[in-house]
């Protein structure tokens, strides 16, 4: 019995190796490791990734400045409604009234938009976006001495935006609209005279009113620090280190007196030693004096505004100041920490440090733009950051709809102490503070584009200082950067 077992399995092996013998042979077209690298197979990125033009960059700030532009024609208005002539060389009749877009020309979000045009402007050579800043501008000057008269007069001004402009009450009416409208005048010195028969006020007169609010009438604590009393007494905002502190610096280089330089260095490191959580590397949203348990939540925007603050501070202050080694650390250490909290998709998320919260735009902008603008000075390395900022424009573009909008935008926000709080603010393509973040870092990327060479190499995307000519998707670097494909 055993020997017949034996046979019966030694039969059915035989029939199983001849079966083996005689199948089918492998096709060509088989996808395995024998047949296909399949380390160049192409993944199913959610956003894109890899090649970047500079004219893909500017086809998508054209798509966003058109919908702006068609969207805010601010206009004046005589007394019966109708609209009066853009004509800056005459004075606005009594009874003339504000006309707005969508959206507001004196805001904050409308300030950074304003400096974003003139950096597109620089970046690209397209005088529309500068002309769009010297309307605005100009309306504005325009606008200042009727309604300023009427507030003399104790006359109800009746417009919120030029009430914001004559009265600020919070950095947050004044601050970047007093820096754009620093470095326009700069740009632009004629700006600076009074026009013919009243019908322009000098910049100045608007700037001084600004900066007056900013040096004197925001409420400070005891040291100099920002703060406000809301949400809580004696609380300090992470927004409010880019509301004040660049204007401060600016003025340094727009009056030539360096006591600016000096104020806005030290506000800088008082936000630095409340605000930064060192194991983290990010920065809290916000603080209230006394607390020995400070609230701690890293909201996205506010982080990219203290971000966007270390940036313009070292944009502003002299090679020479002795803080500036403190400030160059400290921006090496929040992108350091920053860049560890991106996600794949290239966004960052709305509380950084909480995944399971969403994807926002406006952070990621400004985000792109300061990694970005310190590659180009050489603050931090390009080979180790360029691709954060390339795999983020990418990210955004995917949110700049085919009319121009910017979507995926946070609203407005205040604080509070509480995650549920920022987890479900809402976004919406009306919030303003998209469209500047959206468009600086569309000129930054644009102007990191012309100095570097992005290319994927062996399916990876990387930042090369010498253009990388060998048309392999897997090479070799050469000195003469012709490349050697890997055979």
């Amino acid at each position: 019995m055993h020997s017949h077992l034996i046979r019966l399995f030694s039969v059915a092996a035989a029939s199983l190796l001849a079966c083996a013998c005689t199948s089918t042979p492998q096709t060509a077209d088989e996808v395995n490791d024998s047949t296909t690298p399949l380390h160049l197979l192409k993944p199913d990125y959610k956003v894109p990734y890899g090649e970047l033009s500079a004219d893909s960059v500017k086809a998508d700030l054209d798509r966003i400045f058109a919908y702006i532009d068609n969207e805010l024609q601010p206009a004046f208005l005589d007394k019966d409604g109708n609209a009066l002539a853009e004509d800056a060389l005459s004075p606005l009749p009594e009874g003339a009234t504000l006309k707005r877009g969508a959206f507001r020309i004196g805001s904050y979000e409308w300030g950074i938009t304003y400096q974003a045009l003139l950096a597109a402007k620089a970046a690209t050579g397209d005088q529309r976006y500068e002309q769009y800043v010297g309307r605005a501008m100009n309306m504005l000057r325009r606008a200042y001495p009727l309604f300023k008269q009427r507030d003399a007069a104790k006359t109800e001004i009746e417009d919120a935006q030029m009430e914001q402009v004559i009265h600020p009450r919070a950095l947050d009416d004044c601050g970047t609209m007093c820096t754009a409208m620093m470095k326009y005048a700069t740009a632009f010195p004629d700006g600076r005279q009074d026009g013919a028969q009243g019908a322009l006020v000098s910049i100045d007169t608007l700037i001084n009113n600004y900066f007056q609010f900013v040096e004197h009438g925001q409420y400070r604590l005891p040291d100099g620090m920002f703060a406000r009393h809301r949400p809580q007494h004696n609380t300090v905002w992470l927004d409010d280190m880019y509301m004040g502190i660049p204007t401060i610096a600016y003025a340094g280089i727009y009056t030539a007196d360096a006591k600016y330089f000096d104020e806005a260095a030290t506000m800088y490191k008082n936000f630095v030693r409340r605000m930064w959580v060192p194991e983290k590397k990010i920065y809290r949203h916000g603080y209230v004096e006394g607390l020995a348990q400070q609230p701690t939540y890293h909201w996205a925007r506010a982080n990219g505004w203290a971000l966007l603050t270390t940036v313009e501070l070292l944009d502003m202050l002299p090679e020479s100041h002795p803080d500036r080694e403190f400030i160059l650390n400290q921006l090496r250490e929040h992108i350091a920490g920053l860049c560890a909290l991106q996600s794949s998709e290239g966004f960052w998320h709305q509380l950084l440090d909480r995944n399971d919260s969403y994807l926002e735009t406006s952070a990621t902008a400004i985000y792109c733009y300061a990694i970005a603008h310190a590659i180009r000075k050489g603050w931090i390395e390009g080979i180790t950051y360029g691709g954060v900022a390339q795999l983020a424009w990418h990210a955004i573009s995917t949110k700049i709809t085919d009319d121009g909008k910017v979507a995926g935008t946070c609203v407005g926000t205040g604080m509070a102490f509480d995650p549920a709080f920022y987890y479900y603010r809402p976004v919406s393509a009306a919030a303003a503070h998209g469209y500047g973040p959206v468009i600086w870092a569309g000129a930054e990327m644009i102007n990191l584009l012309g100095e570097w060479y992005p290319r994927t190499n062996d399916s990876g995307l990387h930042y090369y200082e010498q253009e990388q000519k060998n048309p392999s998707p897997l090479f070799y670097l050469t000195e003469d950067g012709e490349g050697e494909a890997v055979k």
